[in-house]
């Protein structure tokens, strides 16, 4: 009926086979005129609404027409010309003067109709291309498309006439002709214009910084954009300079505003849900208890009650066990995660869905076309171009798949890539509001595990999100495809699959056990790690490192253990999987061919099948992988939930109301810790005036340093409540320092006011400092302020605070780590009544007694309660706590009160002359104490990156370039130059990773792959073999016998590469685990053996990196990439030879092909392994400002600026990103290219096959063809897997980088000391210099002494004297340069080092204590007995302390000592000093974080139990050494002054002026 119409419309025959039934085919004119016109206009039609939307939006200026516009204009008018003028011819025929045709000879309907619908069409590609200008796009892929269809479509008309031309030899209808070919010729120009991008200016500057803005639809779809990144990656090792900018979209601020605003309504819906629940349980349980108590009433009389009891213990157990199970369940609200990510992205997820579906389906045209192929070469008769059409039809198939799952897989991983972006946003936003309880649940190192593994975990999984639905699918259409060629014996293929999938279930939650078990040994190794890495000075200083050595390798070792069993598994399920097709292939094709006798395997029947198994094997290998990838990412969402859903920080515990006069209310209120506990603060009430300088003293854990979190809000309040008037700077009792320059730690975020800022830095006695820094205040901080000294961090800290502007200063004890001249300077000038806050309300908590006669008020709080508040004369009148504490403490208040009153009140002639010396002592060149290490080294690296070569160039041109040029370059060039390798990875990585694994391993587990590739090849050619058998007994019964041993044969092969798999891989398991161990060990071993040098040059977070990152990868990635690498390379290569040995011709495109693919994959790898190495150094940063977030964040709170730190943070994840982003797309734009390379060789199969058709057997072809299809994948993975071995094993490269460190020297050498040496504790100091690196100044110069056994020396200088130095030599934390020291005549140079450390006694700065029991942090190495540390700690005044706690002993030290006071970490420090019972004892500025009186604990615990020890004593507070029988004082390195202090005071000299800052006169050095 249809084509009847259609006749009478084009007056010729609209469809008849035998046009094709011929040699050379060709389609009837009508379908040309009809169907390959309608086809793409309608096409055209569909897509046009949009464009012309464009028409009616006024947009940007619309005046700019580019060339490019113009010419894609002029052709579609010149189109609409070629359309009229067809009109005319038709019109002139039929209505011209010259003839009138009779109507039977007129045109048919189709002349006229064709040539008004292109008319009209192409009036709608001029206005199409007018809207696109309009709303500024580029190109436009629908544009292209048509275009494309129409050229493709009038191809076909195009040749016909030519074809007839040629027929005829003459030109019937020449006009017409000509309009065909002028037409064809614009629309193929017009194609070519419509593939390129029509740039405006505006856009030009966006194109720059990122291509991708500027790629038209053909460059977009094969990434075309990225080839010059690969070029540029080729040409040198690219930097972070070379990557582009973001999309808007992936940017981190746009991801994570979009994933807060949807989590926060998520969020508060499933809190209702969990409320909603709790009540539900709350009622049933209340209606339980009323039960039980009416029962027990009742009863008591008549039954003993002892039965009841027993009952109600035994119901009371099984509920704990069951409210335990529940309690681990859910105690917050759960998965509202999951739906948050999908409302967010679910844009991104429905249009890769769409992709995905069209590549499935696409994947199962080419084994239709595999079929159809076979036939051909079976039957002869058939038309050559029939096999010529499927070979080019498995190409375009081939394509269209390519292009599409290229198109999934980027957006995809984009889409991972915004997932994980969102969540670590989220953790990170979430840290600055935490409430502390929640932060207590999890240490910085879980947190940061939060951030990196378990936001990473997601990624994972929404890469391959989509196989959820698609690998069913996949499995559905093969089972129906396959049932049509082999019928229902398909069914026992798919009974042996659905048997795999329980066994698979099964492993997988096993597997996830034991993933949980790691992530716990992971998180423990991870934590001690830190802490080693934190206090390794300590660690040296007392020789503790095989202590610590020990507990990390037994952690290491269960964690091996668990990754044993973890990899066990694996194998096994790798053993099911491959053997799976194998197995699945021969119970269908056993059970096909026993079935009936008729039913012989055919080559069709048999390769159909194979690639359709093939295809199944996908689906059928990642469903389990998916399945277990989730269920890691569940775990994760839990822990992601339970932080993500914590408690926040009361807001409401301080209010901000304007009704209060006073600048601090605190009325009545109590304050806790935790939520639930005892408060640490009980009804404190407290009114303090604006302007007021209020000072809070009391004992070590009276809950001074409390108060002030409870007024910053960051305690929870169990009643009352706090008000505050005014913004807050807040300076902590341990200065917390950023890493950052000098000058942008003070500044925090505000703009810079020259005057205002000098004014701070004069104040704060920063000026020598900075002159002595190399590059001034532009100088870049280590992490936690690791190149300055304590009294630096701390001046840095309050300069922070005087600069901020505040209204009031909370101020921790600043002034306890400084010399007691700085202190007295900090407090004239800064906070004391004249200073510079002296309009500012101050709140000082101080253990300095000479402070307090300046203050306006003084609080003295014990045991958390306020005893008394009052003026300090008020205080000493009342005679309460206040003047006890001081009458212990002030003797020298109580003599000289009134001439200090004196001396430092008219015009501080004091200071002024204090400040005189301290001017000419701090030569530019005197070096800092332990500073200069860092400095220099940091110094020298910026010098290096700006290229100049002389100190001073460099330190001038450091201050002089703009400071925010300086800071980018700077920050930057730092991390770069150090954990970058570049280029190659060398042939020596690889070999030392084997030779970790062990040769025997690798050789046999090479060969274990080996022959099960044979066998595979075996199998294959055997079943080509066994399809030649249909033509063999065509037409006859088919021998029993010989369908038993082919079915038997096949199978046994079959399951011979499944076995020769389960080997391999538990070989390479083994091997595998082995080489983690020997590698983990030794980076320990060195690490722990690495000088201190090192630790103060390298942020602890690249360290940690090495142990977390890339142990993780040599653990789990590398095993995996190496067995994936050789299957792959192994596959390849049988794939070549099967095809070579079908069609040998292959041999011949296998060279250029080769070449192609040997180009592509250089270009990629270089630039992806460079990306994947800028991603992990680009990463370092992210961590690292989280974790020193999480240690500041009171007081980024107290000042406010968690947005400015959350912007910080947004900005180093967009760094990152822009090095993921680009490696995303390197492996897509490698796909696109190598899939080309694979479609050709499917194409080249196929067309050699139609070639030879003759003299090739239809099951070799099927054979051949079937591989080939297969390579496609094989070649993309054999390159990911090369690329990704190569990017992994960078791990190995980074681990043996700091494997192979400088070491110190040996800790134990041939000449040991005696056993009881030292026994005298004889020090001479013989001319000794030293320096800390070869290069430096030197920092002591030619210091010579003797003293004698017993002697107590007391050590001062000013800051940078070399006070520090001396005690690390005296380690030997630095060697010396020249002279030598001798121990009781020992020289220590030459003895092994644990022996000398292990005999010195040191009580350090700071006092760093481990995570571990009490215990252990006091006895590592389980030397001594209880009743020794018991003894030790009653000494130490802990005693009552640690009995009072329930575990004593074994009580749990939290991370850093945090559950301790500083107080009390000291004490625990001297209690460590007096179980080593040394003769020779350094105290460091021991008492500097600690109050008067557990100063005086200390020092009589030192004058009694160390009276036999000769005790060095480097001095802060002079106070304490006055006793000592003789006092150096060094100045820049040398000895200047050394005699009893008595002769001392007498010379009048350095030591003399240092004395009289401190207020100590003549009388009392006489009296002691």
């Amino acid at each position: 009926m249809c084509a009847a119409v259609l006749e009478e419309y084009c007056g010729s025959v609209f469809w008849n086979s035998s046009y094709l039934e011929k040699e050379d085919p060709d389609l009837p004119v009508c379908v040309e005129q009809t169907v390959l016109v309608w086809i793409p206009l309608g096409f055209l039609w569909i897509c046009a609404p949009w464009h012309l939307l464009g028409l009616c939006r006024r947009t940007k200026d619309t005046r700019y027409m580019s060339k490019l516009y113009i010419c894609k204009q002029v052709v579609a008018s010149l189109l609409f010309l070629t359309a009229i003028a067809g009109l005319a011819i038709t019109l002139g025929e039929d209505f011209g003067p010259s003839q009138d045709t009779p109507p039977s000879e007129k045109n048919h309907a189709v002349y006229y109709a064709n040539p008004i619908i292109y008319a009209v069409s192409w009036v709608m590609v001029i206005l199409c291309q007018e809207g696109l200008r309009r709303s500024g796009s580029i190109d436009s892929a629908t544009l292209f498309l048509f275009w494309f269809l129409v050229v493709l479509c009038d191809v076909f008309h195009l040749q016909t006439n030519i074809r007839a031309a040629l027929r005829q030899g003459a030109i019937d209808d020449l006009p017409r002709f000509c309009l065909i070919c002028i037409s064809f010729g614009l629309e193929v120009i017009a194609l070519i214009l419509s593939g390129l991008a029509d740039i405006s200016p505006e856009t030009r500057e966006v194109v720059k910084k990122n291509p991708e803005a500027g790629a038209p639809f053909l460059n977009r779809i094969t990434f075309n954009w990225f080839n010059s990144m690969a070029l540029k990656g080729y040409r040198q090792p690219l930097v972070q300079e070379d990557m582009w900018s973001l999309n808007e979209e992936d940017t981190t601020g746009y991801i994570s505003q979009h994933f807060q605003h949807i989590m926060q309504t998520e969020f508060a819906a499933a809190r209702h849900r969990y409320q909603k629940k709790m009540a539900k349980n709350q009622n049933k349980k209340s209606h339980n208890e009323t039960l039980q108590n009416g029962l027990a009433s009742g009863l008591g009389k008549g039954v003993s009650q002892d039965v009841l009891l027993m009952e109600e213990r035994g119901k009371k157990d099984k509920k704990e066990k069951k409210s335990k199970k529940k309690k681990e369940e859910e105690t917050y609200p759960t998965s509202w995660l999951i739906p948050t990510i999908y409302k967010t992205f679910k844009g991104i997820l429905l249009e890769s869905a769409l992709f995905k579906l069209l590549q499935d389906l696409f994947s199962f045209v080419s084994p239709q076309l595999l079929k159809l192929m076979i036939t051909f070469t079976q039957d002869k008769s058939t038309h050559a171009w029939e096999g010529y059409l499927y070979a080019v039809l498995l190409l375009v198939v081939a394509l269209l798949q390519s292009l599409f799952l290229q198109q999934y897989f980027q957006r995809c991983f984009v889409l991972g890539m915004k997932v994980r972006t969102a969540i670590m946003a989220a953790v990170y936003k979430k840290a600055l509001v935490v409430s502390n309880d929640t932060r207590k649940e999890s240490t910085v190192g879980e947190t940061v595990n939060l951030m990196s593994a378990d936001a990473q975990r997601f990624n994972d999984v929404t890469n391959f999100i989509h196989l959820l639905w698609s690998c069913p699918l996949q499995i559905a259409l093969s089972i129906v495809f396959l049932w049509q060629e082999l019928g229902p014996s398909v069914l026992a293929g798919l009974l042996v699959m659905i048997l795999m999938v329980p066994i698979n279930g099964l492993l997988a939650n096993k597997a996830r056990k034991f993933q949980i078990e790691n992530m716990k040994f992971k998180d423990k190794r991870l934590k001690i790690m830190n802490e080693i890495l934190n206090g390794m000075k300590i660690l040296k200083l007392y020789a503790w490192e095989p202590s610590f050595q020990a507990q990390v390798q037994g952690i290491r070792g269960q964690e091996l253990n668990v990754m044993k069993k973890f990899a066990y598994l694996t194998s096994v399920s790798t053993f099911i999987f491959t053997s799976a097709p194998a197995v699945v292939s021969l119970a269908t094709f056993g059970v096909f061919v026993a079935v009936s006798s008729d039913n012989v395997l055919t080559a069709e029947k048999a390769f159909t099948s194979i690639s359709l198994f093939n295809l199944l094997r996908f689906p059928l290998a990642m469903l389990p992988m998916l399945i277990a990838a989730i269920v890691q990412m569940t775990v994760s969402r839990k822990r992601l939930e339970k932080f993500l859903g914590g408690e926040d920080l009361e807001s409401d515990v301080v209010r901000h109301d304007p009704s209060f006069s006073s600048a601090v209310n605190v009325s009545d209120g109590s304050f806790s810790w935790e939520k639930d506990g005892e408060p640490q603060l009980k009804n404190v009430s407290l009114d303090i005036q604006p302007g007021r300088l209020v000072a809070v003293v009391g004992a070590v854990g009276s809950g001074k340093s409390s108060l002030v979190s409870a007024i910053l809000g960051e305690m929870h309040s169990t009643k009352g409540f706090i008000n505050i008037q005014g913004s807050l700077a807040f300076v902590p009792q341990q200065a917390w320092i950023q890493n950052a320059t000098l000058r942008d730690n003070i500044l925090f975020g505000s703009p810079l006011e020259e005057k205002r800022y000098q004014e701070v830095i004069q104040a704060c006695a920063l000026g020598p400092d900075l002159e002595l820094l190399p590059g001034g205040d532009m100088t870049e901080i280590g992490e936690k302020g690791i190149n300055l000294s304590g009294g630096q961090k701390q001046r840095v800290s309050l300069a922070r605070a005087a600069y901020s502007q505040a209204d009031i200063y909370l101020l921790d004890d600043p002034l306890s780590a400084v010399d007691s001249h700085v202190g007295k300077h900090l407090f004239e000038k800064v906070i004391g009544p004249n200073g510079t806050l002296k309009k500012k309300t101050r709140i000082l908590v101080t253990h300095g007694v000479s402070f307090l006669p300046h203050v306006d008020e003084i609080v003295v709080l014990v045991d958390g309660v306020v005893s008394e508040v009052g003026s300090y004369n008020s205080l000493r009148a009342s005679k309460g706590a206040f003047s006890e504490f001081l009458d212990t403490y002030a003797k020298e208040h109580n003599n000289n009160k009134n001439s200090t009153k004196s001396e430092s009140e008219p015009g501080h002639g004091v200071g002024d002359e204090d400040m005189i010396p301290e001017g000419d002592e701090t030569q530019p060149d005197s070096p800092l104490e332990d500073t200069v290490t860092t400095t220099l080294k940091r110094g020298n690296s910026i010098r290096r990156s700006q290229r100049n070569s002389s100190f001073r160039a460099g330190r001038n041109g450091s201050s002089r370039k703009s400071p925010n040029e300086e800071e980018t370059k700077k920050g930057q060039r730092l991390i770069e130059k150090e954990a970058m390798e570049t280029g190659h990875v060398k042939i020596s990585v690889y070999l030392e990773y084997l030779r970790s694994m062990g040769w025997g391993y690798t050789t046999t587990v090479f060969l274990v792959y080996f022959i099960q590739n044979i066998a595979f090849i075996g199998q294959n050619i055997w079943l080509s073999d066994w399809t030649n058998d249909a033509v063999e007994y065509y037409n006859m019964t088919y021998p029993a016998e010989k369908r038993d041993t082919r079915v038997g044969v096949f199978g046994a092969l079959g399951v011979a590469q499944g076995l020769l798999i389960f080997l391999g891989t538990l070989l390479l398991a083994n091997a595998a685990i082995e080489a983690s161990r020997i590698l983990h060990s030794r980076l320990l071993e060195n690490i722990l053996r690495a000088p201190m040098v090192f630790f103060d040059t390298t942020p602890i977070g690249r360290v940690v990196n090495r142990f977390a990152k890339d142990i993780f990868t040599i653990d789990e990635a590398i095993p995996q990439s190496v067995r994936s690498w050789m299957l792959c390379l192994l596959g390849v290569l049988g794939t070549l030879f099967v095809i070579c040995l079908a069609t040998p011709f292959f041999t011949v495109v296998i060279i250029p092909l080769a070449l192609v693919y040997f180009f592509v994959q250089r270009f990629y790898v270089a630039t992806s392994r460079q990306l994947r190495r800028l991603d992990s150094v680009s990463r370092s940063p992210i961590y690292s400002h989280f974790g020193e977030t999480v240690s500041g964040l009171s007081v980024i709170r107290a000042y406010g600026h968690q947005e400015r730190f959350l912007q910080h943070n947004e900005a180093t994840m967009d760094e990152n990103l822009k090095t993921v982003y680009p490696w995303i797309v390197s492996n897509r734009w490698l796909a696109v290219r190598l899939e080309f390379v694979g479609n050709l060789v499917v194409f080249f199969a196929a067309l050699l096959a139609v070639i030879s058709r003759d003299t090739l057997d239809s099951g070799l072809v099927g054979l051949s063809i079937s591989y080939a299809l297969n390579v496609t994948q094989t070649l993309n993975w054999l390159v990911r897997m090369t690329s990704e071995l190569e990017t992994n094993i960078v791990a190995v490269e980074r681990v043996s980088e700091y494997s192979v460190l400088e070491n110190e020297a040996e800790w134990v050498t041939d000449t040991r000391p005696a056993d009881k040496w030292p026994d005298a504790g004889r020090l001479q100091f013989e001319n000794y210099k030293v320096r800390y690196r070869p290069g430096l100044d030197l920092v002591l110069h030619g210091i010579s002494c003797d003293i004698g056994s017993t002697e107590k020396i007391g050590i001062v200088g000013r800051t940078g004297a070399g006070k520090s130095s001396l005690t690390n030599c005296l380690f030997r934390i630095i060697e010396a340069a020249e002279g030598r020291i001798l121990i009781d005549g020992v020289d220590i140079s030459k003895i092994g080092l644990h022996d000398l450390r292990n005999n010195l006694t040191i009580i350090p700065q700071d006092p760093v204590l481990f995570s571990g029991t009490l215990r252990m942090n006091l006895d590592p190495f389980d030397r001594s007995t209880d009743e020794d540390l018991w003894k030790v700690l009653e000494l130490s005044h802990l005693k009552e302390y640690v009995a009072g706690l329930q575990e004593g002993l074994h009580y749990e030290v939290a991370e850093g000592g945090e559950n301790l006071s500083v107080g009390q970490r000291q004490l625990l420090c001297l209690a460590r000093a007096l179980l080593r019972k040394s003769r020779i004892l350094i105290l460091d500025e021991a008492t500097a974080a600690v109050d008067l009186e557990t100063d005086n604990l200390i020092q009589t615990t030192i004058r009694k139990e160390f009276a036999h020890c000769t005790v060095l004593t480097i001095a802060h507070r002079l106070h304490s050494i006055m006793d000592s029988s003789r006092v150096m004082v060094l100045d820049a390195g040398r000895i200047v002054e050394f005699d009893s202090p008595n002769n001392l005071f007498k010379k009048r000299g350095h030591f003399y002026s240092m004395a009289k800052d401190s207020g100590i006169t003549q009388e009392e050095i006489t009296s002691l």
